[in-house]
C-alpha cells in the first residue's frame, strides 16, 4: 500500500470522467499524490466512480468493486470508497450487500468524501481539473440531467431534473484550459441541445458553441448527446460559419418505428425523424452523424426490427452505435411494459444490425480515400502514429494510422492524406 496516495478508477461515461478529474485536483489540493486508472491499484485510498445506464454496465460496476475486495483484505490497498450514477440509484442495496466499503457516495455528493476524511473541499477550485485524457483535449461538461420522459431511460432517475451550468463559468473554464495547452473540447452533457432552457429560458447551445469558438487556442469544438425533439437549428449556422466547429453531431435517435418511438415515449415520428436527418445533411454539407439506436425494446416486433434495418440502409449514418434494451427499475418501461423480446432474440438483432453497419462505415471510409484532412496526433505507438479527423471522436471513432516516415508530435495538427481504409481505421501519409 502506498501511503498519502489516491487511486481512482472511473466507469461508464465521459460525463463521470469528469467528476473524477475534479475530485483528482481536490485531493492534489490537499497534499495527495494521484493516479487515474492505475496498472497496479495499491493506494491508501482507492475511489470507484460507478456506471448504472445499462444491466451491463452496473454488472461491470459491482465486479469492479468485488475485485477490490480481495486487495483491501489484503492489505494492498487502505480505504475503499465508491461513488457515481450505481451508489446513487441502489445505495441502500449495495451498503447492505458490499459491508467491505468503506462509505458509498451519490452521483453529487461526493465532495463529503473530502470531508470525511477530515480534509478541505476548496469552492474556488470547484471546476478545476486533472485532465487524465491526453493533454490537447478535454470534455466539458455544460449541463446535468434530463427532462426529458423516455419510457427505458434511468438517468433522470441518477441525476434529477436538467441544470445548466452558467454561460460564464463555461467560458472561464475554457480559457482556463486553452491557457494551459487543450485544443479540442468535446462537449458533454445527457442533453447538449436542452442547454439554457432552465436558465435563460431559450436555446442556448448555439450561442454558447459561437463564445467558445472565439476563445484564443480552441482549435476543435465537437458536440455529444444531442436530442432530436425542437433542435436549435441555428446551431448549423454556427457549424457553417465556425471553422473550428467541427462538422459532427451525436444524436441518439434510438429507434424509427413509429410503434416503438411512441412506447418508448419519444416525441417524435418516422417522418419527422428522417425530416431532421435530411436538414442537418443539407444545411451542413459533410456533416457526420453519430447516432446510437437500441434493439429489443419491449413490444418489438420482427418488423419493426426490419424497418429499423432498412432505416440504417438507407441514411448510411457516418458513425453509429447499438445496444441492447435493458429493463431498468424504476423506469416507465419497467413498470408498463412486459420484458418481452429474448435475450437470444435481442443479441441476434444487435448483431444483424452492426453487420450493416460495419459494412456501411467500411463504404464511407474506403470514399475518403484519396482526400487530405486536417488530422490532431494522439499518440505514438510501435509502428504508427495515430490522429483523428474531425470526423472522429476520442474512443468510440475511426483512427488514422500514418507510419512513422517523419517525427510527428502528439497534440499537434497535419494535413494528412488518406492512402487506403478499412471498416474503423483510415491509413494516412503527412504532407506537411
Amino acid at each position: 500500500m502506498r501511503k498519502n496516495r489516491v487511486d481512482i478508477i472511473t466507469l461508464g461515461c465521459s460525463k463521470n470522467l469528469v467528476d473524477s478529474e475534479q475530485l483528482m485536483c481536490q485531493f492534489r489540493l490537499n497534499g495527495y499524490s494521484v493516479a487515474h486508472e492505475p496498472a497496479k491499484v495499491n493506494g491508501e485510498i482507492v475511489i470507484v466512480n460507478t456506471c448504472a445506464f445499462i444491466g451491463e454496465a452496473q454488472e461491470e460496476s459491482i465486479n469492479t468493486i468485488l475485485d477490490l475486495e480481495d486487495a483491501k483484505r489484503q492489505g494492498r490497498i487502505g480505504k475503499l470508497f465508491v461513488m457515481g450514477c450505481l451508489s446513487e440509484r441502489f445505495k441502500t442495496d449495495l451498503q447492505q450487500e458490499l459491508p467491505f466499503v468503506d462509505k458509498f457516495y451519490g452521483k453529487f455528493d461526493w465532495k463529503e468524501l473530502l470531508r470525511d476524511l477530515g480534509k478541505s473541499y476548496h469552492p474556488a477550485h470547484a471546476a478545476d481539473r486533472i485532465i487524465t485524457t491526453p493533454p490537447h483535449y478535454a470534455y466539458l461538461k455544460i449541463s446535468e440531467g434530463c427532462d426529458r420522459t423516455c419510457a427505458y431511460c434511468s438517468i433522470p432517475l441518477i441525476t434529477g431534473r436538467h441544470k445548466s451550468r452558467p454561460e460564464a463559468d463555461i467560458l472561464a473554464e475554457v480559457e482556463q484550459l486553452a491557457g494551459n495547452g487543450v485544443k479540442e473540447f468535446q462537449l458533454i452533457a445527457q442533453d447538449l441541445t436542452y442547454y439554457g432552457m432552465d436558465l435563460y429560458r431559450k436555446a442556448s447551445l448555439p450561442a454558447l458553441v459561437e463564445k467558445i469558438s472565439a476563445v484564443a487556442g480552441v482549435e476543435w469544438i465537437r458536440l455529444h448527446y444531442a436530442y432530436p425533439t425542437h433542435f436549435p437549428f441555428d446551431l448549423l449556422r454556427v457549424m457553417r460559419e465556425r471553422e473550428n466547429v467541427c462538422r459532427y453531431l451525436d444524436i441518439a435517435l434510438q429507434h424509427v418505428s413509429d410503434a416503438v418511438l411512441q412506447r418508448m415515449r419519444r416525441n417524435t415520428t418516422r417522418r419527422e425523424t428522417l425530416q431532421l436527418i435530411e436538414r442537418l445533411r443539407t444545411e451542413t454539407p459533410g456533416i457526420h452523424l453519430r447516432t446510437t439506436l437500441m434493439v429489443g425494446y419491449p413490444g418489438e416486433t420482427a418488423g419493426d426490427f426490419e424497418e429499423l434495418l432498412q432505416f440504417v440502409r438507407d441514411v448510411r449514418f457516418e458513425r453509429m452505435g447499438a445496444f441492447a434494451y435493458s429493463h431498468e427499475t424504476g423506469t416507465y418501461a419497467f413498470a408498463h411494459y412486459r420484458d418481452d423480446v429474448p435475450d437470444e432474440v435481442k443479441q441476434e438483432r444487435l448483431d444483424r444490425l452492426m453487420r450493416v453497419q460495419e459494412k456501411i462505415a467500411w463504404e464511407q471510409n474506403d470514399e475518403k480515400t484519396g482526400r487530405v484532412y486536417k488530422t490532431v496526433i494522439d499518440r505514438e505507438e510501435h509502428d504508427y502514429f495515430v490522429g483523428r479527423t474531425e470526423f472522429d471522436s476520442p474512443e468510440v471513432d475511426p483512427e488514422v494510422l500514418i507510419a512513422k516516415d517523419k517525427e510527428l508530435i502528439p497534440g499537434h495538427f497535419y494535413h494528412v492524406r488518406i492512402k487506403s481504409a478499412e471498416a474503423f481505421e483510415l491509413y494516412g501519409e503527412i504532407l506537411n
